[in-house]
Formats: C-alpha cells, structure tokens, sequence
C-alpha cells in the first residue's frame, strides 16, 4: 500500500490564521475578497480538486478562468485534463499544493468523493479561498453544519454543485409556490431511479495490487484503513458505501428536493423514519428506501413580489409537511441497476401523470397543495407542470394562464450554457464582484439542504425513527444515532 508523505499536521498554521483572519476582516466591510487584488476584468486562478471525475467537467466550466492546478489521488484519471490545460500544475496531494501554490490560488473547486468534502473544503477556506463544492456538500450532519458557520466566519464565495439551482424554471417553480398558487403545501413525494451502483452488498473479502499511479491512502482520507480491491470503491461505486459515500440520498436529493426545499422552507424536520426495502448492513445502502420526514409549521420570509424601498421581504405562514422519499426498488437480478424501479408513490397520487406522459417517470418530485399540484419531471427541477384542482389536466407552467399573473421576485441566473456552466459562473461572478449573496446555492443554503437529506442516512442506519432537534444536532431518542452524524475520523485527517 503506498502511503502519502504529508500528514494534515503540515498544513502552514501560520498562514492559515493571518489568511483567514484578513478574510474575515475584508468581508466585515465588503472588500471584495480576492487574494491577488484582481477586479471584475482579471482571471480568477483556479485550483481543481478531484480533477479526473467529476471535476472535469467542473473545470471545464472554469476555463474563462486561469487553471493554475489539478489535484487528484489518481494521475491516470487526470492525463486527459492536464493535456487540455497544460500550464497546470498537478497534485495527488491537496496539501502539498496549497503549501506550494497556495498565495497563487484565488479559488478551488471540490468534486471528490463524498467523504472527503470537508476536508479539502474547509482547509481552501481557512486559507481565504473561494470554494465550489460538489453535492452533497458534506457526507456528515457535523461537516455541514461546520462548514456553513466556516463561511460565515471566513466571508469567502461559495457554491454547492446542485446545477439545477441555475434554471429559471426551478426559481419560477419556487415564485408560484410563494404566491400561493397550489394553497397550503402538506404533502411532497420525491423519487428516484437510483442508485444505478452496487448497494445493499458487504464488503469483498482479499486485496488486489493497488494501482502505481493510485495513492491509496490519501483517497481513504478521513475513512478507517480497508484493503484496496479493484473496481469496487475507486473511481464511481464509492458512493454506495457508507464509509465514503452517502447512497441515492447523497447524490440526488440535493438535485430532486432541492426545489421543494426552497419553495416550502423547509428548515429542520422534526422526525425522520427510514424503512429499507432490503434490509440494512453496516457496509453499504440499501437496494431501495422509503423515507419520511415531517417538517412543523412555520413562517418563512421570501422576496417580495413588488419590491420598494421599505417592503423587501413578505413573510409566509406554513402549515406542517410531510415529504416522503423513495428511491430504487426490490432486487432484480437482470435489471442493470440491480432493482426494479418500483419504489414510486401511490397509483392514485400518479395516474394523471401517468396519462399525461404514458408513464410515471424513474425520478421526478410531486408537490401536493388544497388548490392543486406541481409536478416535475426531472432531477434538476428545470421545468414543472401545474394541475389547479379545477383543471382537468397538467399544463406545462409556460402555458397555464394562472401562472402568467405571478411577477418575477427572485433574481435569474445571467449567464448563457448549460445549468452546470451557468451554476459555475455565477459562483465566479460572485467571487470578482465580491458579492457572496449573488450564489444561489451558496454553502448557507447548500449545507441546511444537505443536512436535511443525510438525516434520512442517518435514519437508515440507527435503524429506527429519529426524533431530531435541530438547533443542537442531536436526536433526542436515539444515542446511537450521534455516531451517524459526527465521524470519528481517522488519525491526521481533521477540519481545518
């Protein structure tokens, strides 16, 4: 096994304080927070982390920008990127780069695996860079939360990777539900196809070579010590792992609720109950899960529909929601994902849908008002279909009539590309203007949304209901439930 050369200890302590305290300094009186002085006109230099997965296509989406390094614990997986951005440098070591490189690096983008998160983005932090981090934000509650106070405290640009947050048919699906279009919002149903990786497996007995240009021990990271085995973590089926990934939750839930989140304000639920529909080990997700959680009610402040000087906010009294999530199915041997996409809400809340499309989709999310319902059928909440109760029929929202009447309150991402380019330079935007607010998904909204989903991980794996107080993190029936929410990590693996 090839052991990294760095501990976390080796990280400049010195420079991490006077970084972080000039950070916070400049965001007290909205200094615009970029490390090398630059203006609205200038290129961002931008760091990758976890460059050869999904971070390459993140760092497409930053070539505007200068790509000054590419960091991955595999440099096979890189060669490709580093061919397309030859003047970068590459790292398999985060924090042999930030010590090299880290007074020429204005900001940093995380897309490694889940449970390493926090840790690359909450060293960039303390060193006064802006952060993109990929979904979900953390693999832990604690991370979460960690890192929403983290930016806070640093004032630094952030942004989580749900892309579908950059659509304006996800914002205008969030305006219509503020004006009251459907009533009172008591029931939402989510679903999806995944997971489309192995699950509801134990772990693989033996060790396979670890590959010459893998540094295995740094890709564990946080996680306890396991023997490398070929194919079975590294580089895409970690995610059903409970050690490093965060199942079908982890990687859609921050797509799938991310519009009901933000239309109903959705804060911290007050129970949580997990059923798994193959059962559960202590290794990896189920096949297929089936989760509720109920929200109280609850009064939240939205954008104005007419705006002036003295009126900015109205403020919205909810009643109490129930929003069940399911995902996968029952095993199915010659099905590829191993299930059978089974695990979708009752025919009866489906079959206009169903009439609508010919089918019920593998992933969509429903939201069930006493005047009617928004359906949307896809991951990222890019477009919605409205059925008032006196219609006969759902109506895509550019064409329903009622729709037309509700003004514009929230701002529209600008910026021309798909959703994941747009959602990127957004978060670039923000960083030159020194304009934290501009990110939509900023790590404030990023982190209450990841940790209301790993509440449902949490579930699964206490393996009962949880009653959660929120404010404290801490489940208030259920003690073995806090070893689901704070990671023991392993030995020189810490927050920074």
């Amino acid at each position: 096994m090839k052991h990294s050369k760095h501990s976390a200890s080796t990280l400049n302590r010195r420079t991490f304080l006077k970084t972080a305290t000039l950070a916070t300094g400049a965001a007290a009186f909205g200094v615009p927070l970029l490390l090398r002085g630059a203006n609205l006109n200038s290129k961002l230099n931008i760091a990758v982390i976890g460059a050869g997965g999904k971070g390459r296509s993140d760092t497409d989406c930053c070539a505007s920008e200068n790509i000054v390094a590419l960091c991955d614990v595999d440099s096979a997986r890189c060669a490709l990127q580093l061919k397309k951005y030859p003047d970068a440098k590459f790292y398999q070591d985060f924090r042999k780069m930030f010590d090299e490189m880290g007074k020429g690096i204005d900001a940093v983008n995380v897309s490694t695996p889940d449970h390493f998160h926090a840790i690359a983005e909450s060293a960039a932090m303390r060193l006064g860079k802006h952060v993109y981090g990929q979904k979900p934000l953390t693999q832990t509650i604690y991370e979460a939360r960690y890192l929403r106070d983290l930016a806070h405290e640093t004032g630094v640009v952030t942004q989580m990777g749900n892309q579908g947050s950059a659509a304006d048919g996800l914002r205008r699906a969030v305006e219509c539900v503020h004006a009251g279009i459907i009533g009172q919002v008591r029931e939402v149903y989510v679903w999806t196809n995944r997971p489309i990786w192995p699950q509801g497996i134990n772990r693989p007995e033996g060790t396979d070579p670890v590959p010459e240009t893998l540094d295995w021990d740094i890709w564990l990271g946080p996680a306890p010590v396991r023997p490398y085995k070929k194919g079975v973590y590294h580089p895409f089926n970690w995610r059903g792992w409970q050690d490093f990934g965060t199942g079908a939750l982890g990687d859609m839930a921050c797509h799938t609720v991310n519009m009901p989140f933000r239309a109903l304000g959705l804060g911290y639920p007050t129970e949580i109950e997990a059923t798994a529909l193959t059962g559960m080990n202590t290794e990896t997700f189920p096949l297929g899960s089936k989760i509720r959680f109920q929200f109280p009610a609850r009064k939240i402040s939205v954008p104005a529909a007419h705006k002036n000087f003295f009126h900015r906010h109205d403020t919205l009294a909810l009643e109490p929601v129930t929003l069940w999530w399911l995902d996968g199915g029952l095993p199915d041997a010659k099905a590829p994902n191993g299930h059978d996409f089974s695990n979708k809400p009752p025919r009866e809340l489906t079959a206009d849908i169903e009439e609508m499309l010919g089918e019920v989709p593998n992933s969509a999310c429903l939201l069930i008002g006493d005047k009617g319902k928004i359906f949307s059928p896809d991951d990222y909440g890019e477009t919605f279909f409205l059925r008032l109760n006196d219609d006969k029929k759902y109506t895509h929202y550019k064409k329903h009539e009622a729709i037309t009447a509700i003004p514009e309150s929230i701002p529209r991402n600008a910026f021309k590309g798909d959703n994941d380019h747009r959602q990127h330079l957004e978060w670039i935007a923000a960083i030159k203007e020194g304009k934290p607010e501009m990110c939509y998904s900023k790590f404030s909204i990023g982190a209450q949304l990841t940790e209301i989903m790993l509440l449902g991980c949490v579930s699964l794996r206490a393996g009962q209901k949880i009653e959660w107080d929120g404010p404290n993190m801490r489940a208030t029936n259920c003690p073995a439930a806090a070893q689901f929410v704070k990671r023991d990590n392993r030995a020189g693996w810490v927050l920074s």
